[in-house]
């Protein structure tokens, strides 16, 4: 079983190897009782909004982590995977600018994913 910080991790590693953009990795355990992180990304197309949503799914399963709920719609822009600790947010450019988790969070910390 993965801790909490080593799912993030290993998330924003897949995210990254997908070229998804502009990935951010915020802390919420101190804000929220929803998740310990929050990882937010945007997709440049709804193919690889698909490929970065199953993706996910794939190497968590593969690490024994299940999902808890996936929530959105692939072709409609935003998808939503539910770790428990962990949540992905997976975004088309419109569908994120419309949310703007990152202003709506703004208190949680700002994880630099440089060196992950």
């Amino acid at each position: 079983m993965l801790t909490p910080n080593e799912i993030a991790k290993l998330v924003v590693n897949v995210l990254d190897d997908k070229k998804a953009r502009d990935i951010k990795l915020l802390r919420t355990h101190d804000i929220t009782v929803l998740a310990d992180y929050f990882v937010i990304c945007t997709a440049n197309s709804t193919t690889q909004l698909k490929t970065l949503s199953d993706e996910v799914e794939r190497i968590l399963k593969e690490n024994a982590e299940m999902p808890l709920r996936r929530e959105g719609h692939r072709s409609g822009g935003w998808v939503l995977i539910d770790f428990g600790c962990v949540v992905v947010h997976l975004f088309m450019q419109e569908a994120r600018e419309f949310y703007t988790l990152e202003r709506l969070w703004g208190d949680a910390e700002d994880i630099n994913i440089e060196n992950i």
